[in-house]
């Protein structure tokens, strides 16, 4: 049986199946390393490295829990990358429902200000908003440094404005008969937002969900900062594996991979919602 004319040719299926099989050892090898590494005993991973373990334990996914509060750490970092994400969500669909159906006084100058604070680096705002918390924390008695709500308030500043902007897009695509219809059959704004317009905008309110919380979960510059010994995350609290004496480089690995479950999970189970999500603000 020919090949379809539309079929590609012979020599482009085999680049495209090496290609492919390369990227994939490519993205795999990281992983194979970190999985031998953290089954091996300290001595073999700080040695010379082979690609077969001589001898495997599980003994560093015991030590991990007691060398460095690990679950502690895991808390933190659930509790602040989960607030940040329920809040740049909520608040993000009441702005952009608000900018892709409304024309009010000073939306161009909201949506462009929206925008440009993504020109900015994060680092350009670490020192304002440490003399901030500082300073409220001294006039009122409100403690933001230090603590997982200061944590919270920070990533809302970089998470928030391109949720929006995302989200915007996103609504934009949503008919606006299905308001009018909705808003016919009785539903006041209100209503319409959350019968309506949130069912149909689900794929792009879960992008926005994924990218503001993988954004908190792994940031580090604020965490370092911004918290303490009790309120520190999991981007900085996996340093504390690493003393003056050695680097614990087995146990590293095994808390990296126990605490990467949970978030490469919850992709794969949203990946088809992020996917219709982010192909519907492209083609916007």
């Amino acid at each position: 049986m020919s090949d379809s004319p539309l079929a590609p040719p012979p020599s482009f299926r085999w680049a495209r199946r090496v290609f492919l099989t390369l990227l994939t050892g490519f993205v795999l090898l990281p992983v194979y390393v970190m999985l031998s590494s953290s089954l091996k005993p300290l001595a073999d991973v700080s040695g010379k490295f082979r690609w077969v373990p001589s001898g495997l334990t599980i003994r560093p996914y015991i030590d991990m829990w007691s060398t460095v509060p690990l679950a502690r750490y895991f808390v933190n970092s659930l509790i602040v990358a989960g607030s940040a994400t329920v809040l740049s969500v909520v608040v993000a669909v009441f702005a952009a429902y608000a900018v892709s159906r409304y024309d009010f006084r000073g939306k161009r100058v909201f949506t462009v200000t929206v925008l440009s604070t993504q020109m900015f680096p994060g680092i350009l705002f670490l020192l304002p908003l440490f003399l901030l918390y500082v300073n409220i924390g001294n006039a009122t008695g409100i403690a933001l440094f230090g603590s997982r709500g200061g944590l919270i308030l920070t990533y809302l500043t970089f998470s928030l404005p391109f949720s929006i902007w995302m989200l915007t897009g996103y609504l934009d695509s949503v008919p606006r008969d299905l308001d009018e219809a909705a808003l016919v059959d009785g539903c006041g704004p209100l209503g319409a937002l959350f019968r309506i317009v949130v069912p149909a905008a689900i794929p792009g309110i879960v992008a926005v969900a994924v990218y503001a919380f993988m954004t908190a979960w792994g940031e580090v510059l604020f965490a370092s900062v911004m918290t303490n010994d009790t309120t520190r995350t999991l981007a900085v609290g996996l340093q504390g594996y690493s003393t003056l004496n050695d680097v614990y480089w087995n146990q590293i690995m095994a808390a990296s991979l126990v605490v990467s479950v949970p978030v490469v999970a919850g992709f794969l189970l949203l990946q088809r919602y992020l996917v219709a999500g982010l192909t519907a603000g492209a083609v916007k």
